[in-house]
C-alpha cells in the first residue's frame, strides 16, 4: 500500500508542476482526498506556522513594492552594475545575491536582468556569463535570506530542536555567497567572446537587436516614499536578525498551564517575524502611501499567494503520507542516510526540480530528515540543495534571462539539459553544500 500511496503523492506533484501556479496546492488536495478517504491515512496537518510567517513577510514586501521601493532598489542596482562593466560576470551575481538576500524574494532579479544584459553587451562581455550566474545567485540567496519563505520554513521546523536563526545564517550566508562566486568563476571564460559569436553577429546584421530601454528616475515625492518603504522593510529584517542573534531581547509573558500553574514563556521567533513584518506593512501603508489595492495586485503578492497555496496543499499531503508510513520509511532509509548524509541532499535537489520551490521542498522533505535523526548541522548544510529548479530550463527567471539577452548567447541547448544555466547552477549548488558542511562543524 505504501507504494500506491507514494504514487498518489508523486502524481499530484507531477500534475501540479505541469499545470503550474497554485495547481501544486489544489491538486494536492485531490491527493489528500484519496489518501484520507480511500487509503485511510491520518489527515496530518498543514504547516500552519510556516504559512503564517510566509504570509507576513510577503505582505511587508508587497507594501514596499506598492510604495515604489522595488523600483528604487533597481535604480541602485543599475548604478552598482555600471561601476566595473568589464567585471560584470563577478559583479552581477553579487548584486543579485545581495538584493535577493535583503528582499527575501528572487523575483527582484527580473528587474536586474535587462540591466545586466545591457551593461555586459556594451562592455563587450558575453551576456550569457553574467546573466546565467546572476540568475543562479538569486536562487542561492533565497536559502540565506532571513525573511525568505524557504528560510522561515526551515526555521519553523528546527526551532523545537533549539536551533536559532543566527545559526542558519552563519552557515548559509557565507556558503551560498562563496558558492555563487565559485559559480561565477566557472563561467568567466565560457563560450566564444561576444564579437566572435556567430548567432550574435547574425542578429546584429539583421538588425534584430534593439537599443536598451532606460530606467525612469523617480520624482522627488515618489523617491521619498520609495526610500522610506525600503528603510522600513530593511529595519524590520534587521530586527528579525537581531532577535535571532540575541534571544534575550525577545519579551517574556505569563502563561497558565492546563494544571493551573503560572509560568513565564519567551516570545518565539515565528510569531516575532509575523509581528514585525505585518507592522512594517502597516507603516508602509500609513506613512509611505503604499496602496492596499496596488500591494495585492503586485508581482510579489501574486508570487507569495502561489507559494502559500502550493505549500499548504503540498505540505499537507506530504504530512499525511509521512505520518501514515513513518515507521516503515524511517526503518528503510535511516541506515544509508545516517552513514552518507549527502544522499539526502541529492533527494532535496531532485524534489526541488519537480516542485520549483525551495520552501515547498523544505516543508515536504525536511520533516523526514528530522525523523531520521540527521541533526540540525547536516540539515542546514544541505539547505542550499533545494535550489535545483535550474536543472530543467522551464523556470520563469531562467526564461526571462534568455528573453532579455538579445544577443542570443543565453539559450537552451540542442539537448535541452546543456543550457546556459547548468554549469553555474551545478557548481554553485555543490560548492554551497560542501562549504556548508565545513561551516556547520564550526558553528555547532
Amino acid at each position: 500500500m505504501l507504494w500506491l500511496e507514494l504514487l498518489v503523492v508523486l502524481v499530484c506533484i507531477f500534475i501540479g508542476a505541469r499545470l503550474g501556479g497554485i495547481a501544486l496546492g489544489t491538486v494536492s488536495g485531490l491527493g489528500l482526498v484519496i489518501l484520507v478517504f480511500i487509503f485511510g491515512l491520518p489527515p496530518g496537518m498543514p504547516p500552519r506556522t510556516v504559512l503564517g510567517m510566509i504570509l507576513a513577510v510577503v505582505t511587508a514586501a508587497a507594501t514596499m513594492q506598492a510604495a515604489g521601493g522595488l523600483d528604487y532598489l533597481v535604480s541602485i542596482a543599475d548604478k552598482a552594475l555600471r561601476i566595473w562593466p568589464a567585471g560584470i560576470t563577478i559583479v552581477a551575481p553579487i548584486v543579485a545575491y545581495v538584493f535577493t538576500l535583503a528582499a527575501g524574494t528572487g523575483h527582484i532579479v527580473y528587474a536586474l536582468l535587462p540591466v545586466i544584459a545591457e551593461v555586459s553587451r556594451k562592455a563587450g562581455v558575453r551576456p550569457e556569463r553574467p546573466l546565467s550566474i546572476a540568475t543562479i545567485a538569486s536562487q542561492q540567496a533565497i536559502t540565506a535570506s532571513p525573511i525568505s519563505a524557504a528560510t522561515v520554513a526551515l526555521l519553523g521546523l528546527l526551532t523545537p530542536a533549539g536551533v536559532h536563526l543566527s545559526q542558519i545564517l552563519l552557515v548559509c550566508i557565507p556558503s551560498t555567497l562563496l558558492g555563487s562566486i565559485i559559480g561565477a568563476l566557472s563561467v568567466m571564460w565560457k563560450g566564444p567572446e561576444l564579437q566572435d559569436d556567430p548567432i550574435y553577429q547574425e542578429r546584429l546584421a539583421k538588425g534584430q537587436i534593439e537599443p536598451p530601454a532606460k530606467i525612469e528616475a523617480l520624482k522627488a515625492a515618489d523617491l521619498l516614499r520609495a526610500r522610506g518603504s525600503v528603510v522600513t522593510f530593511m529595519l524590520a529584517a534587521v530586527l528579525v536578525v537581531v532577535l535571532g542573534l540575541f534571544p534575550h531581547l525577545r519579551p517574556t509573558y505569563s502563561v497558565v498551564s492546563g494544571s493551573g500553574e503560572e509560568g513565564l514563556e519567551q516570545l518565539q521567533m515565528a510569531p516575532a517575524i509575523m509581528i514585525l513584518m505585518l507592522a512594517a506593512g502597516g507603516i508602509n501603508m500609513i506613512f509611505f502611501k503604499a496602496s492596499p489595492v496596488t500591494a495585492v495586485k503586485g508581482s510579489i503578492m501574486n508570487a507569495g499567494m502561489v507559494a502559500l497555496i502550493s505549500i499548504a496543499g503540498l505540505g499537507w499531503v506530504g504530512s499525511s503520507f509521512f505520518e501514515g508510513n513513518k515507521s516503515y520509511i524511517v526503518a528503510s532509509i535511516s541506515g544509508i542516510v545516517q552513514q552518507h548524509p549527502w544522499v539526502f541532499a541529492v533527494g532535496l535537489f531532485a524534489l526541488s526540480i519537480l516542485l520549483s520551490s525551495q520552501a515547498a521542498t523544505v516543508v515536504t522533505l525536511m520533516p523526514v530528515a528530522i525523523a531520521l535523526g540527521l541533526g540540525a548541522p547536516a540539515m542546514i548544510a544541505m539547505f542550499p540543495a533545494v535550489n535545483g529548479y535550474f536543472f530543467l530550463p522551464t523556470y520563469a527567471t531562467l526564461l526571462a534571462a534568455i528573453s532579455f539577452d538579445q544577443t542570443g548567447t543565453t539559450r537552451i541547448g540542442k539537448y535541452i539539459l546543456n543550457h546556459s544555466f547548468m554549469l553555474p547552477g551545478m557548481v554553485a549548488t555543490i560548492s554551497s553544500v560542501l562549504i556548508g558542511f565545513l561551516l556547520a562543524k564550526l558553528v555547532f
